[in-house]
């Protein structure tokens, strides 16, 4: 298993779930990927958890406020960019056409986070890493392999990324975008379908699994839901959209071949 040490800036580095409920996430996360949870106490109290393989950090989740359950705010998964100035991104952020929504902090000692929405209404992280450089392992089964932008300004987007990242993007005859970082291909943007309901613009985390139809029938078991049953993603492979029991949506991902390297290798 090769392991992260370090993320160029601009990359996806890290996703992590807010949940309404902290225990019946973990049991179901474990149930479905394996997971080992490790708690760690935050100075205001309560606890933030890093999911682990092999005692590599993978993803990380935390409770969701009392304010926002009672909004009614469902369980969702954040991605997170890395970058080594994240202020710089921040300060960015309104003339290139988002918003911004949380200023930078520092998260103990172990990096400085700012959340951002970009002009669709999808909302993302920049992590610039101290002692946490983001997950430790990716791109193997049961970690992150893809984020996926999707949104109903597919241009807008574009224009937007490209000036806060530098990414870069090419098109396939479907109309699927995949995005570039220093001529990595990490992630995708597309189009949501009239046919999707009332979805928000989001940026979407995929799991990798060896078997997306033994993996959406096991998180059924833990009293999760499929969304979008194993469907076939063309020469690709096979995915699966699931909705864990508290409501926060992933996609598992079965690959048809080889798949790229971690960063860095």
């Amino acid at each position: 298993m090769q392991i992260v040490t370090e993320y160029p800036n601009g990359l996806f580095s890290w996703v992590d779930l807010m949940t309404t409920d902290v225990e019946g996430a973990r049991a179901f996360y474990a149930g479905l990927f394996g997971w080992e949870v490790v708690d760690i106490p935050l100075p205001m109290g309560g606890s933030y958890t890093k999911y682990q393989i092999d005692g590599n950090d993978v993803a990380g989740m935390g409770g969701m406020s009392p304010e926002m359950i009672e909004q009614g705010v469902p369980s969702f998964w954040t991605s997170y960019v890395k970058h080594d100035d994240v202020d710089s991104v921040f300060a960015n952020v309104a003339a290139a056409g988002g918003t911004p929504m949380m200023p930078p902090m520092d998260v103990m000692d172990e990096g400085r986070m700012a959340m951002i929405q970009d002009p669709a209404g999808a909302v993302f992280g920049v992590w610039q890493p101290k002692n946490h450089i983001g997950a430790q392992v990716v791109n193997y089964p049961n970690t992150l392999i893809w984020n996926e932008l999707q949104t109903g300004d597919v241009a807008g987007a574009r224009e937007f990324y490209a000036t806060l990242f530098g990414w870069t993007y090419g098109e396939d005859e479907s109309g699927y975008i995949a995005v570039s970082n220093d001529g990595r291909v990490q992630a995708g943007m597309m189009a949501i379908g009239e046919d999707w309901g009332p979805m928000p613009p989001n940026w979407a985390a995929y799991f990798m699994v060896e078997d997306v139809e033994a993996g959406a029938a096991r998180a059924q078991e833990l009293g999760g839901t499929v969304i979008v049953p194993p469907t076939s993603a063309g020469e690709m492979g096979r995915f699966a959209v699931i909705q864990d029991p508290q409501g926060a949506a992933f996609t598992i991902m079965e690959f048809n071949g080889p798949v790229d390297p971690p960063p860095g290798f």
